[in-house]
């Protein structure tokens, strides 16, 4: 049974690439198709696989330009010829799902997140656009989201990362989705001794205006307690212009670097609404408790009050007084060890798990196709 892996580009090595890597893993023979991919950027599970792109790859500067071809990536998806696959499954975020699968395959789509810059948020992304792309952005918009919805049924079987991304397929695509959660690699992250805690609290991601970092930064400058901040993106620069002496940026910085952080943060901080959050995830694994804006998926991730504390006002003034408020009546009844066993809900091969019952849910019989698949834990048993 050949098996194709579509995923919207592979140039940075991100919880979508991650989600890809476990999948690679799962199935060891699969080919990948993207629309363009940085070699040098991903990791050693998905070079492992032939790896085939679109025609965007062609186009010129397509490795740092590429999210300005998104009006050109329908067209490129349809051209793909996939009719030797029978079993399609997409990773989707950006275009990936709208291929064109042959009568007898089964095509079941991992959704990470309607187009956000076509749907929920594509006010948001219009509004920090330069001035172009705001003129432009209506006009290729409206087409994209057509298109984006009539491709929905192409689909014979979605899978969301979670509840939040499932209410959101329904919204948009009137489909029904199970969920999955995303593989995070639990075991790579440990807790430190109480005594090695530090006066220090965390955030982490792309500094992206979706993600809020402005509202960290704004609640902790009222609050005058140190905040490290882990990451980059289009608003490092305006960020750090405007932040005050008490946070701390550090860019990208080595994985031994985010442990180290990770395990002696007071709290990880995410006053963003995810679709599902793989951070708060890994600083649960860490042992250390996470504050987080509660919508979205840290609705599936953090118990409120049992792995952290969850608040409801999405600004400084509610990240402020959530803080204070877990510095009073939270921190002190937390125990790592359970934050841990919490984490361990969202290992690989839980996700491996769910993938598998995914497929024997739309039909396919994993006895046939045992050579076709990894399955070194016996999930499939």
């Amino acid at each position: 049974m050949r098996t194709a892996l579509i995923h919207y580009w592979l140039v940075k090595m991100r919880g979508g690439e991650k989600v890809l890597a476990e999948l690679c893993k799962l199935f060891p023979n699969a080919d990948i198709f993207t629309h363009v991919y940085d070699p040098s950027s991903i990791s050693p599970a998905i070079l492992k696989h032939p790896i085939k792109t679109t025609s965007i790859s062609k186009l010129p500067f397509a490795r740092k330009y590429y999210q300005k071809y998104l009006p050109l990536m329908p067209r490129a998806l349809e051209s793909l010829d996939l009719s030797d696959y029978d079993l399609i499954i997409s990773s989707e975020s950006g275009p990936a799902k709208g291929v064109i699968p042959s009568p007898s395959a089964t095509h079941l789509c991992y959704c990470h997140s309607p187009m956000r810059y076509l749907w929920d948020q594509y006010h948001s992304y219009h509004n920090e656009a330069g001035y172009l792309t705001r003129k432009v952005m209506p006009h290729l918009a409206h087409r994209l989201r057509l298109w984006d919805a009539v491709s929905s049924m192409r689909v014979d079987g979605f899978i969301a990362n979670s509840n939040h991304v499932a209410r959101r397929i329904q919204k948009y695509y009137r489909r029904d989705a199970s969920i999955v959660f995303p593989p995070v690699a639990v075991q790579d992250f440990a807790p430190v001794p109480a005594g090695e805690i530090e006066d220090f609290y965390l955030w982490v991601g792309e500094l992206a205006p979706y993600k809020r970092p402005d509202i960290a930064i704004e609640a902790f400058r009222r609050l005058r307690r140190k905040l490290i901040v882990i990451g980059d993106g289009n608003a490092t620069e305006k960020l750090r212009r405007t932040a005050p002496d008490n946070v701390t940026f550090l860019s990208q910085v080595p994985f031994e670097t985010l442990k180290w952080h990770m395990a002696r943060c007071q709290a990880l901080v995410y006053p963003g609404e995810e679709d599902f959050g793989i951070v708060p995830v890994e600083a649960m694994a860490s042992g250390r408790p996470v504050i987080a804006y509660g919508r979205g998926g840290a609705l599936d991730t953090v118990r409120d009050r049992e792995t952290g504390l969850l608040f409801g006002q999405q600004d400084a003034d509610g990240l402020v007084a959530a803080i204070e408020c877990f510095e009073r009546e939270v921190r002190a009844h937390l125990r790592p060890d359970d934050l841990v066993a919490h984490a361990r809900r969202f290992d690989e091969a839980s996700f491996a798990r769910g993938i598998l019952a995914s497929l024997r849910q739309h039909g396919i019989d994993l006895a046939s196709i045992r050579g076709a698949f990894a399955d070194p834990e016996g999930v499939a048993a």
